[in-house]
């Protein structure tokens, strides 16, 4: 799991059968850990929102019906305690 900021929206307009109706947005990680991920929506977050990702079999089965995913948010984040 990481942290990251959205930083945008993914807009598709052909894209496989199973994503219709997914939301994607683009997250920046937290702390320059690498590049921003396209990841799959699954708790409305919103430009600006710190968000907990998973990534490849915790995103799928996050997303639900093994839907083709890499990545996805699980997670609005309220605070960080160090």
């Amino acid at each position: 799991m990481l942290l990251g900021i959205v930083i945008g929206n993914v807009w598709c307009t052909r894209k496989a059968e199973r994503l219709t109706g997914q939301s994607l947005l683009l997250v920046a990680p937290e702390g320059h850990q690498g590049p921003a991920l396209v990841c799959a929506d699954q708790t409305g977050a919103g430009q600006g929102d710190r968000v907990l990702v998973v990534r490849g079999g915790a995103a799928r089965m996050a997303a639900g019906e093994s839907l083709p995913v890499d990545a996805a948010i699980v997670g609005i984040v309220d605070r960080v305690e160090p």
